[in-house]
């Protein structure tokens, strides 16, 4: 049974372990060097609250030591300047074990249900070309191409272009509400 919850700083080893064949043998990434437990703690608290890092786990979703932790996804700030605040970029990764069952789906599912509760605007993902199987999951949950910047990363001897993929979260018919924290907010699945 696949279970959803707030990721927990006893998650980030298992995060990592999840992340780290992506950056070392992937592209899915432009990364070179995984990230370790301490590193990958520090990023998921850099969010001081406001962009939720869910989990999926398999079993028991009580786990204390996040073992159970089959998919991680995360919001995280779109761009720097103050107008680009209603945005957020997100970020989806799945135990390659896991991959096809579709537990990528209902997890990026509850983050975009959880990101539209908070009042976020626009979700914007970046995905590495050619990635088939992350298109198929960004569309299956309502993204759309954006638009595509060529051969813009160098990674494992290959130039790599990254496509932009789209999804409103809010009808944009006035001036938009100040985003909730996630720590205020929850998970949330519609």
């Amino acid at each position: 049974m696949i279970a959803l919850r707030p990721a927990r700083p006893e998650d980030a080893a298992a995060i990592a372990a999840i992340y780290a064949p992506h950056v070392l043998t992937g592209t899915a990434t432009f990364e070179v060097e995984a990230p370790d437990t301490r590193q990958m703690r520090a990023r998921m608290t850099a969010s001081d609250g406001l962009y939720p890092w869910l989990v999926a786990t398999q079993g028991d979703d009580g786990d204390e030591d996040g073992s159970g932790v089959v998919a991680f996804a995360y919001a995280a700030r779109f761009r720097d300047r103050p107008a680009y605040r209603y945005a957020v970029e997100t970020t989806i990764y799945v135990a390659a074990a896991t991959q096809g069952q579709g537990v990528g789906r209902v997890l990026y599912q509850a983050l975009i249900d959880t990101l539209r509760a908070q009042g976020f605007t626009q979700a914007i993902a970046g995905i590495a070309l050619p990635n088939d199987y992350s298109i198929r999951l960004h569309e299956s949950v309502g993204f759309r191409r954006a638009g595509v910047y060529r051969e813009v990363g160098y990674k494992h001897a290959q130039w790599i272009d990254v496509g932009f993929w789209q999804r409103e979260l809010q009808e944009l018919s006035g001036p938009p509400v100040e985003p909730r924290p996630f720590v205020d907010v929850g998970l949330v699945r519609a």
